[in-house]
């Protein structure tokens, strides 16, 4: 009898808990009111206070929901050739007529649009939430939104890396309320650079839309903003940062709660409480947190992720935040990195952001996990993200899955902008590296930061020298260099450099691979700087094969591989359409000796840190660059195995 007693009890429990969170969120997921603004008309006609002309369905990109323009010959695509000499050319004709138009350079969506676009949305706000902190969450809209609530301005965000959260509390009111979101697409003053995988259509296109969590929080007038955990592996404790804002008139005695679990059995940590006096505004507070002399460590072999738990009270008004860490420690010793003090080689490759069937970075945590068992399947260990930060999900996935993570501030500034020049752009690199680790730097899998990539600009060396500094000086829960490809500085703590390959650039036949007999004696000791900082090559390989053309039935979502259907044809009217799966497997087959050959001569290159490719999978973008062992879904193309491939 008490067992049933006490089963009921719990089931109680559960159900309040369960009716608080109700109260405490509302989701804002489904059909929201929805309008084009090409013309910029919306806020001057006060569309934040109309009914819109059409609906879509959020989460989700315009070209999901079939919104957008057609794709014609004056498509101004984003990171992209606009009306190049080849449109004059006849021998195109064929392939760019007005009724089919088709591109050769990378995937094509069904609708394109770049500029406004308006969402509006009726909520109901429950009398409990009265004197209540409401916050809205619009999880990797892309990629400025600006905020309406009844008719008044809130405020506009440009992050194209984490979540753009307002504070909208004081405009609400209990009942009836409508919330207007400006969408716009369009690169302004600040060009994070044209052909930057955050916003080019080379790779996730350059869409429109609010694809991840959309929702509506309630919290009291005391609450945390963010939470940081640095971790000491030498004495199995953490220290805990916890920002906390105050929002009433006058100064507070709060009681403050820390309880861990590690993740993977629910194992329980001893909880500890500590006292707080915290002013009206903004307060930050430190603890140290004693995970016990038990505590597991975090690598790739042990990926032990723990949940921290940060409760407080002051009064009436509690607040909670959790956030996951590891205890791990990743830093440079000599000339390689070592984990919690053990020696690691980085055997990496590229996510350019390539979602073919999304158009966008998915937001579905088991999609991550396929890529990062697919890569670990091959042999490797680490990823690097170019010119982008991927969502919340992939640093989950990479944490329980033991995956290395090289994160970018979203740019690639570089052709249309440039470093160090006093352009918008330098404030934003700042800003946006700044939301990246506050919101992101808990995770055990964030081991190394890069401005972005392969900058341009006459003082981007100055600008990021300044960059390294800082967040070496600040954060050293991870590894900092200046960019991927260049610079090299005296302040980096590691290089990302192309030197060290079998294919440099403009070597052409005078490279190893082209000028000598296949050999298996030679290293990159001496294509290395001699300063001693770790060096971990940047996008070697670039080995292209023949388009896989049984691969085009797997596009049924935004992007079509149009390309594959020009390729198919010219093979075709050259009388060879039969030939296509044999130039597949001839070229796909030296394809593999030569990703071999890269990473057998990184691989015994005495003190070398490690390498990434570009790519495990196809780059269907700039130009078609079907450099990957596996196709832009992560799925085998026919021609080596992930085992055969994880031999070498």
């Amino acid at each position: 009898m008490k067992k049933e007693i006490w089963l009921l009890f719990s089931l109680l429990l559960c159900i309040l808990s369960c009716q608080k969170h109700q109260t405490d969120q509302i989701d804002l997921s489904g059909e929201w009111q929805f309008q084009m603004d090409p013309e910029d008309r919306g806020v001057n006609e006060r569309w934040f206070e109309k009914d819109l002309s059409e609906t879509i369905l959020l989460p989700g990109s315009m070209v999901e929901n079939g919104k957008g323009k057609e794709v014609t010959l004056q498509t101004n695509w984003t990171g992209g050739v606009r009306n190049p000499e080849w449109y004059k050319d006849p021998n195109y004709a064929p392939y760019v007529d007005s009724t089919n138009v088709r591109f050769p350079f990378w995937l094509q969506p069904g609708k394109e649009y770049v500029g406004a676009a308006w969402y509006r949305k009726k909520v109901s706000i429950p009398a409990n939430w009265k004197d209540k902190t409401i916050l809205l969450t619009l999880e990797r809209p892309h990629w400025e939104s600006t905020v309406w609530v009844n008719g008044m301005r809130v405020d506009m965000q440009n992050s194209l890396a984490v979540p753009h959260r307002f504070d909208i509390s004081s405009f609400l009111q209990t009942g009836d309320n409508t919330l207007s979101v400006c969408v716009d697409n369009r690169t302004k003053a600040i060009d994070v650079g044209e052909n930057s995988h955050s916003i080019s259509d080379h790779t996730q296109s350059n869409w429109n839309g609010i694809v991840g969590e959309i929702s509506l929080k309630a919290a009291g007038k005391i609450l945390f903003d963010h939470v940081e955990v640095f971790p000491n592996v030498t004495d199995k404790t953490v220290k805990v940062k916890a920002t906390v804002y105050n929002l009433l008139s006058d100064t507070k005695q709060i009681k403050l709660s820390a309880h861990a679990r590690l993740k993977k059995n629910n194992k329980k940590v001893k909880g500890q409480t500590w006292e707080f006096e915290i002013s009206p505004g903004e307060n930050e507070v430190e603890m140290i947190y004693n995970l016990g002399a038990n505590a597991l460590l975090w690598d790739e072999f042990n990926p032990n992720v723990y949940e921290l738990l940060l409760t407080l009270q002051a009064d009436k008004e509690t607040d909670a935040h959790a956030v996951d860490f590891g205890l791990r420690e990743f830093k440079v010793e000599g000339s390689r990195f070592v984990v919690n003090g053990r020696p690691i080689f980085l055997r990496g490759t590229l996510e350019c952001a390539i979602f073919p069937k999304t158009g966008y970075p998915p937001v579905d945590i088991e999609y991550w996990r396929k890529i990062y068992r697919t890569i670990q399947a091959h042999g490797l260990n680490h990823i690097r993200f170019h010119s982008w930060c991927p969502p919340e999900v992939a640093f989950e996935a990479a944490d329980e899955m033991g995956v290395y993570l090289q994160v970018e501030c979203s740019s690639w500034a570089n052709q249309s902008t440039q470093l160090g020049s006093g352009l918008p752009v330098d404030q934003y690199i700042w800003d946006e590296s700044e939301r990246i680790v506050k919101n992101y730097g808990n995770h055990p899998s964030f081991v190394m930061m890069a401005y972005g990539n392969e900058p341009g600009g006459s003082k981007h060396r100055e600008f990021l020298t300044e960059f390294v500094s800082y967040w070496k000086e600040k954060d050293n829960r991870r590894v900092y260099t200046s960019a991927a490809g260049w610079p090299v500085l005296a302040v980096n703590d590691y290089h990302n450099i192309p030197e060290p390959r079998i294919q440099r650039w403009a070597e052409e036949l005078s490279s190893i691979i082209n000028s000598e007999a296949p050999r298996t004696d030679y290293d990159w000791s001496q294509r290395i700087p001699k300063d001693g900082i770790p060096v971990v090559s940047h996008e070697i390989g670039q080995w292209c094969v023949y388009p896989n053309f049984k691969e085009m039935g797997k596009y049924n979502g935004v992007l079509k591989p149009r390309n594959f259907e020009i390729f198919q044809e010219s093979l075709q009217d050259h009388k060879m359409g039969h030939l296509a799966d044999s130039f597949l497997l001839a070229s796909g087959k030296l394809q593999a000796l030569c990703y071999k050959a890269d990473i057998e001569a990184a691989l015994r290159t005495p003190g070398f840190a490690g390498f990434q490719l570009l790519d495990l999978h196809d780059f269907p973008g700039q130009g078609t660059a079907l450099v990957g062992v596996l196709d832009p879904f992560w799925e085998e193309k026919g021609y080596i195995s992930p085992k055969e491939y994880s031999r070498f």
